[in-house]
C-alpha cells in the first residue's frame, strides 16, 4: 500500500515538473515574441543619457597659443607637419584585443596647435591621399566639371619628431589607518610622458630648432571605510574617489607648448608677456584662465 503511494506522489511530482517546465517555456516564447514585435515601437525607444556638455579642448597652454594669435601676422611661414609617431613601444593588453598606451594622433594635436596661433600656413603633407585621387581623376577626365589647374602651396618648414618617453611608477605610495573597525587612506601615483619635436628647413634639410619636453601625470585615490560590529549587526561601509589626471590631455599639454617653442624659440616669433608659458612654470594661474 505505501509502494502504490509513493508511486502516485512520484508521477505527481513529475506531471508537476513537467507543468513548471512547459510554463517557463511559454513564458520565454511570449517575452522573445513580444521583444520582436516591440522592437521598433516608439514606446521601446531608450532615452540615451547625457553627460557633460561639449566643449574645446584646451590645456593650460592653450592661452599661451591664442596670445601669439592676438599678435597678428601678416607674412606667414607656410609649415608642413609630418607624422609624429609613438616611439615608447608601450601597449596595454586586454582579454581579446590589445592597444597602445599613447594616443595615435600626436600629428593631429601638432596641427591643431599650429592653427590656433595663427601665425603660419598650414599645408597639407600628413594624408595627400584624397587630394592626389582627385587630381587623378581630373588626369583622366573623370571629372567634367571646369576645375582650376592645380597649384600645391610649397612649405618652407615641417615639424617632424615623436613620443619618446612614457615611464611608470616614477613615484607611489600612500598610507592607510584603520582603528577598530573605522579608518581611510590616501594613495598617489606619478608617470611621465615625453615629446621630442623638430623643425626642418624644407630647402636645405637643415634642423632649425628641437623641443624636448616631459610632463609628469599625477593620480589620486582616497577612501574610507567602517567594519566593525553595533550591538548584534555587523556594519561594512566604504567610500572613496579615484582621481587621474587625462594621459593624453598630457600629451596634448606637451605638444601645445612645444609648438610654442618651435615658434618663439625656432622661428623667432616674439614672445607672449606671460612667465607661465616657460616650461617648468605652475599651469594653476593657466587653469583659471580656461575656466574662465
Amino acid at each position: 500500500m505505501r509502494n502504490a503511494d509513493n508511486i502516485r506522489r512520484s508521477r505527481k511530482d513529475a506531471r508537476l515538473s513537467r507543468s513548471l517546465i512547459r510554463g517557463a517555456l511559454l513564458a520565454l516564447s511570449a517575452s522573445a515574441l513580444a521583444a520582436c514585435t516591440t522592437a521598433y515601437s516608439k514606446d521601446t525607444y531608450v532615452q540615451p543619457i547625457y553627460g557633460s556638455p561639449v566643449k574645446t579642448n584646451n590645456t593650460p597652454y592653450t592661452t599661451c597659443l591664442y596670445d601669439l594669435a592676438k599678435k597678428g601676422n601678416t607674412r606667414k611661414p607656410v609649415v608642413a607637419v609630418g607624422q609624429i609617431s609613438d616611439k615608447t613601444g608601450q601597449r596595454t593588453y586586454a582579454k581579446h584585443s590589445d592597444s597602445s598606451e599613447l594616443t595615435q594622433g600626436v600629428s593631429e594635436m601638432l596641427i591643431s596647435a599650429l592653427f590656433k596661433t595663427d601665425q603660419v600656413t598650414i599645408t597639407e603633407r600628413l594624408d595627400v591621399r584624397v587630394p592626389l585621387a582627385e587630381q587623378q581623376l581630373i588626369e583622366q577626365g573623370a571629372i567634367k566639371h571646369k576645375v582650376a589647374a592645380l597649384n600645391v602651396i610649397p612649405a618652407n618648414f615641417v615639424v617632424l619628431g615623436a613620443l619618446t618617453e612614457l615611464n611608470y611608477n616614477i613615484m607611489s605610495g600612500g598610507a592607510r589607518l584603520y582603528v577598530s573597525g573605522i579608518g581611510g587612506g590616501v594613495r598617489k601615483a606619478v608617470i611621465n610622458v615625453g615629446l621630442d619635436l623638430r623643425l626642418v628647413d624644407m630647402r636645405s634639410f637643415r634642423t632649425l630648432y628641437v623641443s624636448s619636453l616631459q610632463k609628469q601625470i599625477v593620480g589620486y585615490e582616497v577612501e574610507a571605510g567602517v567594519f566593525r560590529f553595533f550591538g548584534d549587526s555587523l556594519v561594512e561601509f566604504d567610500a572613496g574617489e579615484v582621481r587621474n589626471e587625462p594621459l593624453q590631455l598630457g600629451v596634448r599639454s606637451v605638444v601645445e607648448l612645444a609648438t610654442y617653442q618651435i615658434l618663439t624659440n625656432g622661428l623667432g616669433f616674439p614672445t607672449v608677456k606671460n612667465e607661465n608659458c616657460e616650461p617648468g612654470q605652475t599651469t594653476l594661474k593657466l587653469a583659471r584662465l580656461e575656466e574662465k
